[in-house]
């Protein structure tokens, strides 16, 4: 099976290749199709995200089409990042902006006031038709500094706490294993298997 995904971050696609492993299936980034016009991510929720963006590109192809809406929700921050994740810090941060922006605001928060969690949602579409929704999270901690090389994102100031390292320090076959990414994207395989 061939799929669409509905992302231009280089990061997002080699983790979801990574994960997709011996599946069999095949996944293609969507810079393959630069002629689209892009989808505005404006909905209050990771799943209407998520479900729109697939419905949107589905619609320029006839494969199917996973695409996923993430991010890292702090209790603390009222939620946010949230669903503005990637743009937390404006339309073109960087990595690094954000993680600055978010270590900012978390500067006088301790203990149980760091606690974080990654949430996933993932959506696949053929056609215009979402007929598959899975998702999934992680729990973790904001470190105070960034930590590790590895990952995108907010990798390097996220730890998971059963490993005792941040995202961006675990081996991307750790990442794969215990990540809300990971995890949304193992029970949609489970989806397109009985499918």
């Amino acid at each position: 099976m061939k799929l669409l995904l509905a992302s231009a971050n280089p990061g997002k696609l080699r983790e979801y290749r990574e994960l997709a492993g011996e599946s069999g299936i095949e996944l293609v980034g969507l810079q393959d199709l630069s002629e689209i016009e892009e989808f505005e991510e404006t909905a209050s929720t990771f799943a209407e995200n998520a479900a729109g963006k697939a419905q949107h590109y589905s619609r320029f192809t006839s494969e199917c089409v996973l695409a996923d809406d993430s991010g890292l929700v702090v209790p603390a921050l009222g939620g946010a990042p949230g669903v503005l994740s990637a743009r937390y810090a404006g339309p073109n941060a960087t990595d690094q902006d954000r993680v600055n922006k978010l270590l900012r605001e978390m500067k006088d928060k301790k203990g149980g006031e760091r606690r974080a969690r990654f949430v996933c949602v993932t959506a696949v579409a053929k056609q215009g038709r979402v007929f598959a929704m899975t998702s999934d999270s992680a729990e973790g901690v904001l470190t105070e500094a960034p930590c590790g090389t590895n990952g995108f994102g907010y990798d390097p100031v996220f730890l998971f706490p059963e490993l005792g390292r941040t995202y961006a320090e675990l081996s991307s076959q750790e990442k794969n294993l215990y990540s809300h990414r990971g995890k949304a994207f193992r029970s949609m395989l489970e989806v397109l298997a009985i499918r």
